[in-house]
């Protein structure tokens, strides 16, 4: 297990590395083979880790559990758990077992929450029975704590297999072929997978492969585990539906199956980030570069696959038969292309650099990622170009606003010739929004008494919100008294479940010295979670570099 301690710097992209497609996976042409179980450590996934003391490890090889299974060998070991090798006594054969191994800095809470997470896989697993999904044979509890007894696959992880470089498309198709085979007997048996990535799908003998990993699956019947505002998975291999807070389903795994078949064939994550709140800003509103490697019919196939809107995504009996298709079709110069590890142009694309984390199987992978949302020391952009602004963002100059304001690039301005003192960006999704007023002449009331009276007219505006929450408070900006609001509220009328959503916003209220007033308010999604940490940091962002020129001087530049 490959680890820096998390020291990479912090605006170094993160991307598999890329190069010349790898061999066919077929069994003569493997190399050293690893053992590989549904939970074992392996490079190749953006998730962040968190030193925590982790206790020492207890057990030892020849430990017997449940008078039946006997510890041969560790095959993987994270901050969150241990992989074992182990022999099964009752019908002789190896078998993988699935310690979980918590930091004793971890709450009672959280540890029991683990716990009924690994006993819920083996649930989802065992009601599903399909060649493509990994066999939960037995679960033992010891110790007051489950361990999960599964099926040992001889290979390696697909993320293992694309850190010596990209697929060939058609092999990619094939890898992509039986996971969505497994993917559509667990949604038959009504359970959403929600973290399907490369290192969670092995590759073994005879091309078997095999999905892993239901830690974190959706099983139709039962309650959900994910405390409110904790985030689980893997964020570039989440489904933009999913990052914002909603219920997922069958076209959310989907969705992460073609950022699979992208990673697979391009050898780049489309979405992958600095950090986690940058790589869930990408996944919800970012659109990924059009494949050059994956040509043709593969290539339409992923670029439907990631499409933001779940009904638009192709079901998976059209996916499967495009698949089929890619699978069976002659090479074409596509396919020469991708082996000889060129573009259409001729050019072959820039190799970035990797960048390198401690990781953890999906054992307690829940308490690693909040620890990383939590903990995280960028902002969602990370770093700068050396213009003092956040990677991706431009500065503007409104003149009629007296004001340099910095917005994402990404970000539309909308402007309505009724209403000349507002300004609006958003994002292509809608998602986000940064509102700025401007008042040239008003009362001397003071910001303070200004963001006491949008609250209260929010809470008596009954025909448009309800449920208003909020919150204001002195502060000062450019040295000078202002006030900032926060507020949350649903809408009061609803016409579609998609509508009954909480919004939250967040507000500067700033008077000038010639009682003008300015307010610049970001619109973010209220629920806990991903998308509402970005909405807050990218306000956050948009405060600490904003100018306001209060009176008539120039703007940076002019004379």
């Amino acid at each position: 297990m490959d680890s820096d301690g998390g020291q990479a710097e912090a605006n170094e992209t993160t991307s598999y590395e890329l190069r010349p497609p790898v061999p066919s996976r077929a069994t003569e042409d493997r190399g050293p083979e690893t053992e590989r179980s549904a939970d074992t450590p392996s490079r190749g996934t953006v998730t962040q880790v968190v030193s925590a003391p982790t206790p020492p490890v207890e057990s030892q090889p020849g430990r017997l559990l449940g008078n039946r299974y006997r510890l041969t060998g560790r095959l993987g070991h994270g901050g969150m758990g241990t992989v074992w090798r182990a022999r099964d006594e009752v019908v002789d054969r190896d078998v993988a077992i699935k310690e979980p191994r918590l930091p004793a800095s971890v709450a009672d809470r959280q540890r029991t929450m683990v716990h009924e997470r690994m006993q819920r896989e083996a649930r989802a697993a065992a009601r599903i029975g399909h060649p493509s999904i990994v066999t939960v044979h037995d679960v033992v509890v010891e110790d007051g704590q489950p361990w999960l007894v599964m099926e040992l696959v001889r290979g390696e992880t697909l993320a293992d297999v694309l850190e010596t470089g990209t697929l060939e498309p058609r092999e990619a198709a094939r890898i992509g072929l039986a996971v969505l085979e497994g993917l559509a007997a667990a949604h038959e048996a009504g359970v959403v997978h929600r973290d399907v990535k490369p290192a969670n799908v092995l590759l073994g003998g005879y091309d078997q492969v095999v999905l892993t990993d239901f830690g974190i699956a959706q099983v139709e019947g039962e309650q959900g585990l994910t405390e409110t505002g904790v985030f689980v998975g893997s964020p570039e291999f989440t489904g933009p539906e999913r990052a914002q807070g909603q219920r997922p389903g069958p076209e959310s795994d989907l969705w992460s199956l073609g950022v699979l078949l992208y990673v697979a064939v391009e050898g780049v994550s489309p979405f992958r980030r600095n950090n986690v709140a940058a790589t869930v800003q990408a996944v919800i509103s970012s659109e990924p570069p059009s494949p050059v490697r994956a040509r043709g019919a593969l290539g339409e196939l992923i670029t439907r696959l990631l499409d933001k809107r779940p009904g638009a995504r192709p079901r998976a009996e059209e996916v499967r038969r495009i698949l089929r298709e890619v699978i069976a079709a002659p090479p074409t110069d596509a396919t020469r292309l991708a082996v000889d590890g060129a573009s259409p142009t001729g050019t072959a694309p820039p190799v970035r650099r990797r960048r390198r984390w401690a990781v953890v199987g999906g054992v307690g992978a829940a308490v690693v990622l909040v620890a990383a949302l939590l903990f995280a020391p960028f902002g969602p952009f990370g770093g700068d170009d050396g213009s003092g602004l956040p990677e991706g963002w431009d500065a503007k100059e409104e003149e009629h606003f007296r004001m340099t304001m910095a917005v994402p690039s990404s970000f539309e301005r909308v402007t309505d010739e009724e209403s000349p003192d507002w300004l609006l960006y958003q994002s292509r999704d809608d998602i986000y929004e940064v509102h700025v007023w401007f008042w040239e002449e008003t009362e001397d009331r003071g910001p303070l008494q200004m963001a006491a009276q949008s609250l209260d007219e929010m809470r008596e505006n009954t025909t448009d919100y309800q449920d208003v929450q909020g919150d204001f408070w002195e502060t000062e900006f450019q040295e000078r008294e202002s006030a900032e609001l926060t507020l949350s509220s649903r809408p009061a009328y609803i016409y579609d479940e998609a509508d009954d959503r909480v919004t939250q916003r967040m507000s500067l209220f700033y008077e000038g010295r010639d009682n003008q007033v300015w307010r610049i308010q970001v619109n973010m999604p209220g629920e806990r979670g991903p998308a509402r940490d970005y909405g807050e940091q990218l306000y956050a962002d948009i405060v600490a570099n904003l100018e306001i020129r209060d009176t008539e001087q120039p703007a940076a530049g002019e004379g």
